[in-house]
């Protein structure tokens, strides 16, 4: 694997924190799926293919009582994470300089492994010694992650990525290379008559590549190895090393084919009743391109199907903003992402006002009952199939763990020392509840840079009139409160009894 070390310790592959590896959203998953995994506060977890560690640090500081493992193949990846590592004096968490074909049992067990990224862009041999490891180091009821590119969306990829290599400069600049290449692939989408289906098709994916780093382009779309494999294929892969599919690494969208009633029958019919095979259809329906799916060991039994029992084992939380809708009789809530739900129904709009007011924090089932029952709420079938809807439409967000957020914001704010220390070098920070922030406005990065703990309001407006002394100082008190709860909400300011 000596190229795949040059390559990455040549050309820094952009990382971010990825919720979906965490180990709360994969316990969350095997336990819908009737499964015991370890105690996200008191787990193992490894990362093979680590990089630099960006998303295992912001675990292992949030989750101080468990331990972090990870390696990767390029060097220098690995010491600028033990760099960062040493700056924010983390003990739970160890990464070095390993090739996967070397790896043996003597790095222990672990509860969770994560390999994102890593099984599409390996030579067959790395695949199967993926697998392998995974079996090997997988503790008795430890959960798996792995993603990669998936067929048959993966052929569209791999469409553009054969025009890519052909446009590229060999052996240029990457960013230049990558500059070149998609000149070329906007010259081939020109060539072809407006309304051309081919011409639809490439427009569509150079859309998806516009706003992505060069960089990454250049691992991805255009490095050395892209194999995208069937969910059949892999599955069958993951089986003859001992391990099986749990499920995806979420729930599937309410808009997702395996919730239409006509195109449910056909996968079934097509599949006589094998759930591999009726995932497999729905992949062509969905002319899958991706795909993040959990793997435990074979002895194990999975329930295929959600198991809402499971609810009462974990907390719910609610990241939406909740105002008034028209007329004063109903709620409209509205996700990040600007998705809305209105509702008037009496029980959902006071789950969700609980959930909402509660937010950064989680509430366990126990305590949400008790005050749910306190209106009059049943908790009967109907109560958890609306609770499992607003599951699957993310406007509730399951958890088997609670962050270290705080409960509300404190006069003298702490925000975490991985944030603080990642305003830096650049726009994305990672929350403590393992998403990416992304902060564009530098003096937001600077605001968020001042909250250690030791300022309050009127400190923390001095300091920043310091920082910008040409602005007025009304400009700058107006936007802290603002900030603070924008901040709150998002998961980065610390619970006071952490640490």
């Amino acid at each position: 694997m000596q190229s795949e070390q040059d390559a990455y310790d040549q050309v820094a592959y952009p990382c971010f924190a990825y919720p979906d590896t965490h180990p709360d959203r994969l316990a969350v998953m095997a336990m819908l799926h009737g499964l015991n995994p370890a105690p996200v506060e008191r787990c193992r977890v490894l990362e093979i293919g680590c990089n630099e560690a960006t998303n295992l640090i912001p675990m292992a500081y949030a989750i101080p009582g468990s331990e972090f493992v990870g390696f990767d193949v390029a060097g220098e990846p690995i010491a600028r994470g033990q760099r960062r590592i040493r700056e924010l004096g983390l003990t739970n968490l160890r990464i070095f300089q390993a090739d996967l074909m070397e790896v043996d049992e003597t790095l222990g067990c672990f509860d969770y492994i994560i390999a994102h990224g890593l099984y599409a862009w390996v030579p067959e041999a790395v695949q199967d010694r993926l697998l392998q490891v995974c079996r090997l180091l997988l503790a008795p009821d430890g959960i798996a992650f792995v993603s990669y590119n998936a067929l048959p969306g993966g052929h569209l990829r791999n469409l553009v990525r054969e025009i890519l290599l052909l446009g590229g400069a060999a052996g240029s600049d990457p960013a230049e290379s990558v500059a070149q290449a998609m000149e070329f692939l906007q010259f081939v989408i020109e060539a072809q008559k407006p309304g051309d289906p081919f011409r639809a098709l490439l427009e569509r994916q150079a859309k998806k590549m516009a706003g992505r780093d060069a960089h990454a382009i250049y691992h991805d779309e255009m490095g050395r190895v892209n194999r995208p494999v069937s969910f059949s294929e892999f599955v069958r892969h993951a089986g003859t090393h001992g391990l099986q599919y749990v499920s995806d690494a979420t729930l599937p969208f309410p808009n997702d084919p395996c919730f239409k009633p006509e195109q449910t029958s056909v996968a079934e019919e097509l599949a006589a009743g094998d759930r591999i095979a009726q995932e497999q259809v729905f992949d062509v329906i969905r002319m899958r391109m991706f795909r993040e799916t959990l793997l435990c060991h074979a002895d194990r039994t999975v329930s295929p199907q959600v198991d809402v029992e499971a609810f009462l084992r974990l907390r719910f939380g609610s990241e939406v903003e909740s105002v008034t809708g028209e007329g004063g009789d109903s709620r409209v809530y509205t996700q990040p992402g600007g998705l809305q739900m209105k509702s008037q129904h009496a029980v959902t709009v006071r789950l969700m006002e609980t959930l909402v007011e509660a937010w950064p924090r989680s509430i366990p089932f126990a305590e949400l009952e008790e005050r749910l029952m306190g209106y009059g709420v049943v908790f009967d079938g109907d109560f958890y199939a609306q609770l499992l809807r607003l599951v699957i439409a993310r406007f509730v967000r399951l958890s088997s763990w609670q962050a270290p957020v705080s409960s509300e914001i404190a006069k003298r704010p702490r925000a975490s020392l991985t944030c603080r220390l990642e305003t830096a070098t650049g726009e994305h920070v990672a929350t403590l509840l393992h998403s990416s922030l992304r902060l564009e406005d530098s003096r937001v990065r600077d605001f968020l840079a001042l909250l250690d703990g030791t300022r309050d309001r009127a400190e923390l407006l001095a300091a920043l009139k310091e920082r910008y002394p040409h602005m007025q100082e009304a400009e700058l008190s107006e936007r802290i409160e603002p900030n603070l709860r924008m901040l709150h909400r998002s998961g980065v300011l610390l619970a006071e009894d952490f640490r």
